[in-house]
C-alpha cells in the first residue's frame, strides 16, 4: 500500500499544478477563517487596525504578485530547457520536481488568490469587527513574510536549477534512491526465478512503453487466491510491445489459468511512455552515462564533464556493491511471485559503453574511465569484477582504434594492465 502511494506521490510532485492548486486552496480558507473569528468576541483584547492599512498591503500584494508568479514561471522554463539541452531530455522530471521551485510558485500564486479574495472581502465589508480585521491584517504580515522568505530562497536555488552539476547530482541521488531500494529487495521481494514447466501461460500487458512498476504484492495476493505461481517476465524498465509477456502464470492445481487473472496480473504492470527511476536502477546509470556522451559530443567537446560523470558511476556501483553486502537485506516477502535479479552485465552496458565509445579519441578521458574500472575491478563481487575487467579491454580496443599519437597509446596500454 505504502509503495503505491509512494509512486503517485512522486508522478504528482512531476506537476507543476498541484502545489498552486494546494496553497491557493489554503489562502481562500484562510481569508474567509479570519472573518469566523469576530465569533470568538476577542475585539476588546486586541488593537485597532484600520481599513486603510490592510487594504493598501493587499494592494501592494495583489498587483505584485502576480508578476512574480510570471517572473518563476520563465525562471523555471528557462532551467528546465537549460538541464534538457546540456545535460539529457530524460533529467527532466527530475529538474521540475524540485521542491524549492515548486514551493515559491505556489507561495507566489497563493499569496496572489489571498490577496484578491481578502481586497474584495474587505472592501464589500465583509470584516466588519476588530478581531476580524486585526487577524486579517496579522495573515497578511505573516504572508509578506513567507514572501519575502520564500524569494529570498528562490533566488539562491535557481541560480544553480537546470546547471549541469546540479542536475548530475539530482541523477545520481534518484540513482541512489533506486538502487538502495532494489538491493533492500534484490527480487522485488519475490523468490529467484525458476525455469517454466509446460502448460505456462504468457501474459502480456495492456499498453506499449516502459514498465515503470510493478506491484508484487498485488501479484502474490492474486497467486495466493487463484493458487498460482507467477513469473515476472519485465523487469522495470523493459520495453514492452504485443508479443513481449510481461509474465508467465502456472496453475497449481488441474485447469488452465482464467483470463479474469490474466487480466489482474497484467493490471499489476504499470506501463508508460517514458522510464522512471523509482524501480529502475539501470534507468539512472543510463541517464549519466547520455549527459557524458553529450559533453563528448563535437559540438560541446567537454571532457571534464565525462570525467566527473565517470567518478558518480563509480560510486554509485560501489554503493550497489556495500548495500549489497549488508545484513538486514529484507527477506523474501511473495513466495508465490518469481522475479528475476538485475544483470550486473547490462548495468555496466548502461554506464560504461557511451563513455568509452564517444570518449575513445580523448586519452583523458580513457585513462579516467581505465582507473574506475580498475577500481570496481578489485571489489569481492565476481560479477562486478569480471565486467569491469571486460569493459577495460572494450575501451582499450576502442581506444586504440582511434588515437594516433604514440604516447597517448602507451598511456592507455599502462592504464589497461590491470585488465590483461
Amino acid at each position: 500500500m505504502w509503495d503505491n502511494l509512494s509512486f503517485v506521490i512522486k508522478r504528482l510532485r512531476e506537476r507543476l499544478w498541484i502545489k498552486p492548486l494546494i496553497v491557493c486552496v489554503l489562502s481562500i480558507g484562510a481569508v474567509f477563517l479570519a472573518n469566523l473569528m469576530d465569533m470568538a468576541e476577542l475585539g476588546h483584547l486586541l488593537p485597532e487596525i484600520t481599513k486603510e492599512s490592510a487594504e493598501t498591503l493587499l494592494k501592494i500584494m495583489a498587483s505584485s504578485m502576480l508578476m512574480m508568479a510570471t517572473f518563476a514561471v520563465a525562471s523555471m522554463v528557462a532551467a528546465y530547457a537549460s538541464a534538457s539541452s546540456t545535460a539529457t531530455p530524460r533529467s527532466f522530471p527530475l529538474i521540475i520536481s524540485d521542491d524549492v521551485s515548486q514551493n515559491a510558485l505556489s507561495v507566489f500564486i497563493g499569496a496572489f488568490i489571498y490577496s484578491v479574495v481578502a481586497l474584495i472581502a474587505l472592501m464589500n465589508g465583509l470584516y466588519g469587527g476588530r478581531t476580524s480585521q486585526f487577524i486579517l491584517f496579522s495573515l497578511t504580515i505573516v504572508v509578506l513574510a513567507v514572501i519575502i522568505i520564500t524569494f529570498i530562497w528562490w533566488v539562491d536555488n535557481i541560480a544553480r536549477l537546470g546547471r549541469l552539476g546540479h542536475t548530475i547530482d539530482k541523477v545520481e541521488a534518484a540513482a541512489a534512491e533506486a538502487i538502495r531500494k532494489r538491493q533492500s529487495a534484490p527480487r522485488l521481494g519475490g523468490v529467484a526465478s525458476f525455469s517454466l514447466p509446460d502448460g505456462g501461460r504468457a501474459v502480456f500487458g495492456k499498453a506499449i512503453g516502459y514498465v515503470q512498476r510493478v506491484d508484487t504484492a498485488a501479484l502474490q495476493a492474486r497467486a495466493v487466491e487463484s493458487q498460482l505461481r507467477i513469473v515476472v517476465a519485465a523487469l522495470p524498465g523493459t520495453f514492452c510491445t504485443p508479443n513481449r509477456p510481461v509474465a508467465w502464470v502456472i496453475r497449481e492445481t488441474s485447469g488452465s489459468v482464467s483470463d479474469e487473472d490474466a487480466e489482474a496480473i497484467a493490471a499489476t504492470f504499470v506501463i508508460g511512455g517514458s522510464r522512471v527511476f523509482d524501480q529502475d536502477p539501470r534507468f539512472g546509470l543510463v541517464a549519466l552515462s547520455e549527459i557524458a556522451s553529450r559533453a563528448l559530443s563535437p559540438a560541446v567537446n567537454d571532457p571534464g564533464t565525462a570525467i566527473d560523470v565517470t567518478g558518480t558511476l563509480v560510486r554509485l556501483f560501489v554503493m550497489w556493491d556495500e548495500c549489497g553486502k549488508e545484513d538486514d537485506v529484507s527477506t523474501v516477502q511473495f513466495d508465490r511471485v518469481a522475479v528475476p535479479e538485475l544483470s550486473v552485465a547490462d548495468m555496466f552496458d548502461d554506464a560504461f559503453t557511451g563513455i568509452a565509445r564517444d570518449g575513445a579519441g580523448a586519452v583523458e578521458v580513457v585513462i579516467r574511465l581505465l582507473k574506475a574500472l580498475e577500481a570496481l575491478a578489485a571489489t569481492e563481487d565476481p560479477a562486478m569484477r569480471n565486467n569491469a575487467l571486460r569493459h577495460a579491454r572494450l575501451a582499450q580496443v576502442r581506444a586504440e582504434k582511434v588515437l594516433k599519437v604514440p604516447e597517448d597509446l602507451a598511456a592507455v596500454r599502462k592504464a589497461a594492465r590491470f585488465a590483461v
